[in-house]
């Protein structure tokens, strides 16, 4: 595969930089927005020159359950709004794929739709599930999309140790979405995103 030579150590690599993340001290963390159910955290990234986004909240809802939704798959496209295509490209064992997907403008079309390949990576964490990702390249370019670049991102999921039938779901994104645009425009869109992927995503499991 292309820029990958080997998906073991690349889905290795990657798990222990959100295990990583995931350790960071509380005090290295700005709130970027709160709402009652969902709370958005941002630091200065080390992997490009925008910012890290921690994500948090509680789901109704069983970690496969939540996982299955979030993780590369025909649930994920039935309600992310802001997902308007994905196609498996390779596919190494069960739980380890290179996914293409594109988005939709957001902020009235200030930020333009947007195309990733991604490296998509589940695995087993403490008594709950990671799902993790990594952009990579990929040299086949469609011209009417700008291609953008997703830093390692994931999603902890792990049984809420208040009530066993919720789970804490924890998200970092770091995401460059490439292009002329500028990065305040970006970390709006980001946070609001994030909150509203928390309401799309329990919407969704209350149907399923």
């Amino acid at each position: 595969m292309e820029g990958l030579p080997d998906a073991a150590a690349f889905a290795t690599r990657l798990k222990n930089t959100l295990i990583q993340y995931h350790s960071i001290e509380d005090d290295k963390w700005r709130v970027a927005k709160k709402t009652k159910d969902v709370t958005i955290w941002r630091k200065p990234s080390e992997e490009f020159n925008g910012y890290l986004f921690k994500a948090q909240g509680v789901i109704d809802d069983s970690i496969n359950s939540v996982i299955d939704h979030i993780r590369p798959g025909p649930c994920r496209l039935d309600w992310d709004s802001l997902m308007t295509s994905m196609d498996i490209l390779e596919h190494f064992e069960e739980n380890c794929c290179v996914m293409r997907y594109t988005t939709a403008g957001q902020l009235w079309n200030i930020i333009s739709p947007r195309e990733f390949v991604d490296f998509s990576y589940t695995v087993g964490y403490e008594e709950g599930l990671l799902s993790c990702g990594l952009s990579v390249d990929w040299s086949e370019k469609r011209p009417e999309f700008i291609r953008g670049y997703n830093h390692p991102c994931g999603w902890f999921c792990v049984p809420h140790k208040d009530n066993p039938h919720q789970s804490l779901l924890t998200g970092y994104i770091q995401t460059d979405l490439r292009g002329m645009i500028p990065q305040s425009a970006v970390d709006t869109a980001m946070a609001s995103t994030l909150v509203n992927f928390y309401g799309d995503l329990q919407k969704a499991l209350q149907k399923a």
